[in-house]
């Protein structure tokens, strides 16, 4: 078994779980590569085991049977952009606040290797979108994509923007907001769901457009078919406006046309059955916790 191991942060209080993972990989003798940031912070805290390593650039391949993240959603989002497209299953562990990607509980970690080597759990494709190629973004290079969503949002004003959107290059509707969110199933709950989006489960065929704080009080957030081309052009009082795929964000001149598909290629994700996308929603949204219950 072959296992690439991730995280952004370390605190010291993290210590113990990250000791209780790799002393499962060990019993079942995986070979674990870790990302380069956390060999430095293993040195720090004595943990001088032998390990593989691995970067953005390099290191890993198809072969690899899991990548465990540890840390919150965001930093999942950031572990999709080591993933690519490579179709290596991924799973995380939550160290952070509310978890939706993110839902091993970190005192359950163990749980992560025997529940695998016992057959536990089930593999879900899960879509991403990204910029195409019309839209000529060379700020995010060849990272063109994004789990969560595409925002487009105004920048150094407090001024609404207007967003002109056409599916399929047919005019939908030109948004008075400070957005418009371009979400997947995946990010349904995330920002979109901050502003006023729906949930959606993570395996169904759909996008969600979802404006942030619209003029207009009828526009309400549209659910799409996901094999949908979305143009998007933005005006406003200010030259440029943001554009953020999840985490990464560019400034992009106002009139500039961004199109917005579907990915070619999913994220591998691990679900156990332990841990299934409605206990997650039970869990993490309180759903049920009426007294009437």
């Amino acid at each position: 078994m072959k296992v690439a191991v991730f995280g952004q942060a370390f605190q010291e209080q993290d210590k113990t779980y990250v000791m209780e993972l790799l002393e499962e990989l060990q019993k079942i003798k995986a070979s674990v590569y870790v990302v380069e940031e956390f060999i430095e912070l293993f040195s720090e805290f004595g943990l001088d085991l032998e390990y593989g390593v691995f970067s953005q650039t390099s290191g890993l391949d198809s072969s690899f049977d899991m990548f465990i993240s540890f840390g919150g959603d965001g930093t999942m989002l950031r572990a999709v952009t080591y993933v690519k497209d490579l179709g290596i299953p991924l799973v995380g562990v939550n160290t952070g606040r509310l978890g939706f990607l993110s839902t091993f509980k970190k005192e359950d970690v163990r749980k992560i290797v025997t529940e695998f080597v016992e057959g536990h759990y089930k593999i879900e494709e899960r879509s991403l979108v990204e910029v195409g190629l019309n839209s000529d973004l060379d700020e995010f290079g060849d990272i063109n994509f994004a789990l969560n969503e595409i925002t487009v949002s105004r920048k150094d004003t407090t001024s609404m923007i207007t967003v002109e959107t056409y599916l399929n290059n047919e005019y939908l509707t030109s948004y008075w907001a400070d957005g418009l969110i371009v979400s997947t199933p995946t990010g349904s709950t995330g920002y979109s769901l901050s502003c006023g989006g729906p949930v959606i489960a993570p395996t169904a065929k759909s996008l969600v457009l979802t404006p942030i704080a619209p003029h207009n009080l009828n526009a309400r957030p549209l659910v799409i078919s996901d094999d949908t081309f979305i143009r998007l052009k933005v005006s406003g009082r200010e030259e440029n406006h943001l554009v953020s795929l999840d985490s990464r964000i560019a400034s992009i001149p106002n009139g500039k046309e961004i199109v917005i598909k579907k990915s070619d290629f999913t994220i591998k994700m691990i679900e156990y059955h332990s841990e299934s996308f409605l206990k997650t929603l039970r869990n993490k949204l309180l759903w049920g916790q009426d007294k009437r219950n």
